[in-house]
């Protein structure tokens, strides 16, 4: 018999109700999955996962890290105890929150074992999802009471930073920001010479900053005093948040002071800073920065400083900086980006005012007083003028450089006619070069192509050479001083080449070779200083009475020949209407003792002359200028009788040519002041 039986309405099918089994079972594990969490996290004795977590930051950070204290676990939303500058979305978010009690961070394995860092209570909120893939997920990591100590043993090992292992770890540690509180920070470099430390405190209520620090200590035997402030939340994740300093300090004559932003802290992204920098000498601030720096007086400067250190080598810039260097003003860009085998450093530096014995400290021609105020040994013998002090050629091969300077005013002592200076120098591989090197004197200019060779190559001595001209030099400007000299017209062209080998001013000079010449064609002289230089003690008299006159002059020529630091007289010869002087001898670089002769010879008659030579000895600090005594004997006694009737009779008397004449070879010796010098190598004597 068929069925007839029909199906109710509504009736469910086995596997309907099986389904909705299987899902409503699935969401009740998925919530409970992180409510088991949860309470796992917060009744979970975690002093039992100090070891296994002790292990693994420590492979992650590739240094020991240990808690030794309590460890436990609290719910926090981190944007609770964060200013709301600092907050983002995610930190209202809650976090598993571990407060760690008495946290040790140790040095790098290649430095002595000890505490980088002693924390005595740190809390941070962890991520508990990064573990599963292998990740120590740290979004905030807040100090109480920090020491911190940072050690520099040399110049390559220090314990803040260090070269990670080829080898990469199983575990990453991901810290996102660090909360700076209350602590100690100590600063240790063996290079400087320096034992800082720097007591850090909250601020409350800075809408800019968050912590402040004092600080004190010392830096190379000088007291270190300052202070200043930071940003409480140190991002090391946001590469764009910009992190405030501001900082003031002082060592002594130095000080240093900053305010402006870093960027992404950790790696030193970039860096915008108003920097104040003052010291005793440019020079000391290679142990801070490795730039060499010239040796300079006391100075001071102000401006910009930006650092792109994202690139492969970074790159800083200081910019629209002013200052003082001594007594003179300096303003300008200097630009210094990293680099192999070494930096550059580029720019262009001007002042409007240069006081000449600012340049001093360049070649340590300063006094010794000077010396010991910039921080060098006070070296300059007692009688010695050609500076001994050493240059540091050892930096020369840490940077090379591109720089050029101009003085648009020169202040200095009335006898030194410089007017401005310009330069241009360049260094590469241990070689500093100036080309030119010109300064603007008595009118005219004088031009110089210097080149030292520090590299090494002559062991540690320089090899220098030097090419000097001189053009359109006024002869009555080059001696402002002296009053005879205003009635001179003319123009002083020069040559010089050198070449020596040294390691300082004084040693370069005392082992030169080459050729020195001046020449002079045409022009007048001071009879008046013609008349003093021949002892003509009459015409001295008619001078006084009735005035100078310009001499005609034919020409100045002179030449001397260097060798082995001496600078032997060729000609030295001044040739005028009415005398010839020549002047014979030598003057020795490496003693610093003169030996000359000047003696004249008068082209007309007077009626009595002591014309006797003159002899120019002594040393440059002590020279000795005396006359011939035997020669001055012989004519003294006339020289006495007619001295009461010589200013009458002379002024009535015609002069009588008994010299040369005006036609006098003068063109020799132009010929021979013409012809261009030439020095030899370095080390080598011409022939």
């Amino acid at each position: 018999m068929p069925d007839t039986t029909t199906p109710q309405h509504g009736s469910v099918k086995p596997h309907s109700g099986r389904r909705k089994k299987i899902i409503l079972g699935a969401i009740g594990i998925l919530i409970a999955i992180p409510v088991i969490a949860v309470i796992f996290i917060l009744t979970f004795d975690w002093n039992k996962a100090r070891p296994w977590l002790n292990a693994k930051v420590s492979e992650a950070i590739e240094r020991p890290f240990a808690i030794r204290g309590n460890l436990n676990v609290e719910w926090e939303i981190p944007a609770r105890k964060m200013a709301p500058g600092d907050r983002n979305l995610r930190d209202w978010i809650p976090w598993p929150h571990l407060i760690a009690n008495d946290v040790h961070v140790g040095n790098p394995a290649h430095m002595q074992q000890a505490d980088m860092a002693a924390v005595k209570q740190f809390s941070f909120s962890l991520n508990p999802l990064g573990l599963l893939h292998h990740t120590i997920g740290i979004p905030v990591l807040r100090f109480d009471a920090p020491r911190v100590d940072l050690v520099r043993t040399d110049a390559s090992h220090y314990n803040w930073v260090y070269k990670k292992q080829e080898k990469e770890s199983k575990w990453k540690l991901d810290l996102e920001r660090i909360v700076l509180t209350d602590g100690v920070v100590r600063f240790v470099d063996a290079v400087t010479k320096a034992d800082v430390t720097a007591n850090v405190r909250t601020l409350a209520n800075d809408p800019k900053y968050g912590v402040s620090f004092e600080v004190g200590g010392s830096y190379n035997g000088a007291p270190v005093t300052g202070g200043g402030k930071v940003g409480q939340v140190l991002s090391l994740k946001d590469q764009n948040t910009p992190y405030p300093v501001q900082a003031d300090m002082r060592s002594g004559p130095s000080r240093i002071a900053i305010e402006g932003t870093v960027t992404s802290p950790a790696r030193l992204k970039a860096v915008d800073l108003q920097l104040e920098l003052a010291g005793r000498s440019m020079a000391r601030l290679y142990n801070f920065t490795g730039i060499t720096l010239p040796e300079t007086p006391a100075f001071s400067t102000s401006g910009r400083l930006r650092g792109e250190l994202d690139r492969e080598y970074g790159r800083w810039t200081y910019e629209d900086f002013k200052g003082k260097v001594g007594s003179s003003d300096i303003h300008g860009k200097l630009v210094y980006e990293g680099g192999k085998p070494r930096g550059k450093l580029s720019g262009n530096v001007a002042s409007n005012k240069l006081v000449f014995e600012d340049l001093g400290p360049l070649v340590g021609a300063d006094s010794n007083a000077s010396k010991k105020a910039r921080g060098v040994e006070a070296v300059q013998p007692g009688g010695k003028v050609l500076p001994v002090e050493e240059f540091r050629t050892e930096r020369w091969k840490a940077i090379d450089a591109d720089v050029r300077y101009a003085a648009d005013r020169i202040v200095r002592e009335k006898t030194l006619p410089i007017s401005k200076l310009s330069a241009h120098l360049i260094m590469k591989d241990g070689v500093i070069t100036l080309a030119p090197l010109d300064f603007g004197v008595a009118g005219g200019t004088l031009r110089s192509t210097i080149r030292l060779d520090g590299s090494g190559k002559a062991g540690n001595t320089i090899a220098a050479t030097a090419k000097v001209s001189a053009r359109h030099i006024q002869i009555k400007q080059l001696f402002p001083t002296i009053e005879q000299m205003q009635a001179t017209v003319g123009q002083v062209n020069g040559d010089a080449q050198l070449s020596a080998t040294g390691t300082s001013v004084a040693a370069l000079l005392g082992t030169s070779n080459g050729e020195v010449k001046a020449l002079v064609n045409q022009g007048t002289i001071s009879k008046m200083l013609l008349e003093m230089a021949g002892l003509n003690v009459g015409n001295i008299v008619l001078t006084k009475l009735f005035g100078d006159k310009p001499v005609e002059l034919n020409c100045l020529a002179a030449d001397f020949d260097v060798k082995k630091g001496v600078m032997q007289s060729q000609v030295f010869v001044v040739d005028t209407k009415e005398a010839i002087i020549n002047v014979s001898g030598n003057v020795n670089l490496a003693n610093e003792g003169m030996n000359l002769t000047v003696k004249p010879e008068t082209k007309a008659l007077r009626l009595f002359t002591l014309r006797a030579p003159l002899y120019v000895r002594g040393t440059f600090s002590d020279p000795d200028v005396s006359v011939d005594k035997k020669t001055l004997a012989l004519k003294a006694g006339g020289a006495a009788a007619l001295a009461t009737i010589a200013a009458p009779v002379a002024a009535l008397l015609p002069l009588i040519n008994t010299g040369p004449g005006e036609n006098s070879d003068c063109a020799r010796l132009v010929a021979l002041a013409n012809a261009k010098p030439t020095a030899p190598p370095p080390g080598k004597t011409k022939k």
